[in-house]
């Protein structure tokens, strides 16, 4: 499934749902789907059930497992036999146009977000500008920071330009999702903790990082501002090979940056079994693949303006876009 965080204006308020994105256009809304199929079947308190099985929150839907998935996919067949018309048992809406609604961060706050640095062209450029060889310990485990999981964006929102630079760059990016809980996962295993994918853009203020970099911490304030996710997440089931997806970025219509995840270096399996090392993984975390090389424009020496469209496609996800505004 392409599953979406998304808001709805309703007469009592504005509302953020849990939907199922359809090939028309249009996205389900899976708790409302889901309290009239058990309506249909007989339970006399649908919504009792919806809370625990098919909540309308992507992290507490993820954190709900397998279970939750079946009963979403049920919810869907429902909606789909019974006619896209099919009021909620309260008379809700269960179908909306892409259109009427405003896409949010799929994860508005995931439980963390560790960014890697898994493609050889872009890890290399800044030591090949040097002179020098990069450090080995890139080749022997996959690095990475933690990010900002407080500051996501969805699709279509914008992105403010942060007072304090004057480089602002985009990161043509891939994410993982995990979906259960796991300690010293073995590679061989790993997959089974793979949720799903989305769209990354690690926007980043390239002249105060370097700044910060340069002291042997961070990246912090270089980072920390935005990172935007979306516009929805792919479960595995629906993606396709993810070892092997296609990937471009696009500004104001024009291709920059192409590349494809087969060329990370290490494999998200082996981000898992790395990350879980003595150390406990949970739903709703977030693993970046790092920027694909020529990726960013770092490494072009091109630089986003005020007013810029950003897209980033991956091939099987979808499109993120986002508009850079200067107040």
């Amino acid at each position: 499934m392409k599953l979406a965080s998304f808001q709805v204006q309703t007469p009592v308020g504005r509302f953020t749902r849990l939907g199922s994105v359809q090939g028309d256009g249009s996205i389900i809304d899976l708790s409302s789907a889901y309290a009239s199929l058990k309506a249909r079947e007989g339970e006399p308190q649908p919504y009792r059930l919806v809370e625990a099985l098919v909540p309308p929150d992507m992290k507490r839907f993820i954190e709900a497992g397998t279970t939750a998935l079946h009963e979403a996919q049920r919810a869907v067949e429902f909606v789909l036999q019974e006619g896209k018309d099919t009021p909620g048992p309260q008379g809700e809406s269960l179908v909306f146009a892409l259109s009427e609604v405003q896409l949010q961060p799929p994860l508005p706050r995931p439980n963390s977000l560790r960014d890697f640095i898994l493609f050889e062209g872009h890890f290399r450029r800044a030591y090949d500008v040097q002179g020098v060889e990069p450090p080995l310990a890139w080749y022997k485990m996959p690095i990475y920071y933690k990010g900002n999981p407080a500051a996501m964006i969805g699709h279509g929102q914008e992105l403010e330009w942060p007072s304090y630079t004057e480089k602002l760059d985009y990161e043509l990016e891939m994410a993982m999702i995990v979906g259960k809980e796991g300690r010293d996962i073995p590679i061989e295993e790993a997959h089974e903790y793979i949720f799903g994918f989305t769209c990354l853009n690690d926007f980043s203020a390239r002249d105060i990082q370097m700044q910060e970099m340069s002291a042997r911490l961070g990246p912090a304030k270089g980072k920390d501002f935005a990172t935007a996710i979306g516009p929805w997440i792919v479960t595995t089931d629906e993606v396709g090979d993810y070892h092997n997806l296609d990937m471009e970025a696009r500004i104001n219509g024009e291709a920059w940056s192409q590349g494809n995840c087969r060329d990370m270096y290490h494999s998200w399996e082996r981000m898992i079994q790395h990350v879980s090392m003595d150390e406990t993984i949970n739903p709703t975390d977030v693993l970046g693949s790092g920027t694909v090389t020529r990726g960013c424009g770092l490494e072009l020496d091109r630089w986003l303006q005020p007013g810029d469209v950003v897209e980033l496609e991956i091939e099987n996800i979808g499109v993120l876009s986002n508009t850079i505004v200067r107040r």
